[in-house]
Formats: structure tokens, C-alpha cells, sequence
């Protein structure tokens, strides 16, 4: 029986054969010596598993290592997949190709385009919020409690061993 909704990280069928040509192979460097041989160790995961992986970290804004090992395997396995892909230029690609078919289907109007954004702080961001309430300060900055005297440690100077030595000999003289 087939389900009636699929879960928005889930990859179609029809999507995976779009996306797929644009996955980049994995290509061992010729000029590195390997201890071990080609297809030693355990087997990769599918590609189609790690983008979905990908697609469900980007869908659900949760952490890398919040992905449910179950369904996913290794989360930081998936990552460094992720980075590896991301250094290849494969999301670029898909994205460049979904631009592309968008374009063909609805048509994009490419004269009149808007971005906006801010990448740095609020230069009077400081002045309108206050302080950091986390920033209260240490306790030799504070006042002195109501009522009472200020809070300051008796701490013996030098070695406490030879201080108490010293003391008992004096003492026995």
C-alpha cells in the first residue's frame, strides 16, 4: 500500500533521477599512497541516502548529529559527504538546474531582481538593548552585601606547610 503523503525530506523517485547525474563520483588521488585497497573497509552509503540525509538536515533545521542513525547511519559520515559535495560545486549545480527548469516552466522575469540583507551588527545595537544580562559582573566588582561586610577570602600567603612549621616552632620555643 502506498502512502498517500510523503515527508518533505523524502527524495521522489522522479527528483533522485534529476539530482543524480549532478552527484559527483569519488575519485581516488593517483599521486597518494593507499594502505589499504580500493573498496576495503565497510561499503559507502548510497548517494541517494546521504542527499536525502542532506535534504532532511535543510528541511528540518536540526543539528548534523541530531539525524536519526536508523534511517541515516553516521551522522558525521553524512556531513563530511555533505563538505566533499559542497567543495565539488554539486549544490550549485542543482541549484543552477532547478533555476533552469523553473525557468522553462513558469519563466522567471530576470530584469527586475531584489536582494536584501545585512551581514554585520547593528552599529547602535549596543546603546538600544542594554547590557548583556549575562555580563553581571565578578563578585570583588559588586558592593558589599546590605548589612553586612564585604565578602573577602583569608587566604595564607607562601607555603602553607612551612608557615605551619614555622608557627610550631616558635610555639615550642
Amino acid at each position: 500500500m502506498a502512502k498517500a503523503h510523503a515527508n518533505s525530506w523524502e527524495v521522489t523517485d522522479e527528483f533522485w533521477a534529476r539530482v543524480e547525474p549532478l552527484v559527483p563520483k569519488p575519485q581516488r588521488d593517483p599521486n597518494k599512497v593507499y594502505k589499504r585497497s580500493a573498496g576495503a573497509g565497510r561499503p559507502p552509503k548510497s548517494a541517494r541516502l546521504v542527499f536525502e540525509a542532506i535534504v532532511y538536515v535543510l528541511r528540518t533545521g536540526c543539528q548534523w548529529k541530531a539525524l536519526p542513525a536508523e534511517r541515516f547511519g553516521s551522522a558525521s559520515a553524512v556531513h563530511q559527504k555533505f563538505m566533499d559535495w559542497s567543495k565539488a560545486g554539486f549544490f550549485e549545480e542543482v541549484w543552477k538546474a532547478g533555476l533552469a527548469e523553473y525557468d522553462e516552466l513558469e519563466g522567471i522575469s530576470w530584469r527586475w531582481q531584489s536582494i536584501d540583507g545585512a551581514m554585520f551588527k547593528a552599529p547602535l545595537a549596543q546603546e538600544t538593548v542594554g547590557p548583556n544580562p549575562t555580563d553581571r559582573g565578578k563578585k570583588w566588582e559588586q558592593a558589599a552585601p546590605a548589612g553586612g561586610r564585604a565578602w573577602r577570602p583569608v587566604v595564607a600567603g607562601g607555603h602553607r606547610r612551612q608557615r605551619a612549621r614555622c608557627d610550631a616552632d616558635r610555639d615550642s620555643a
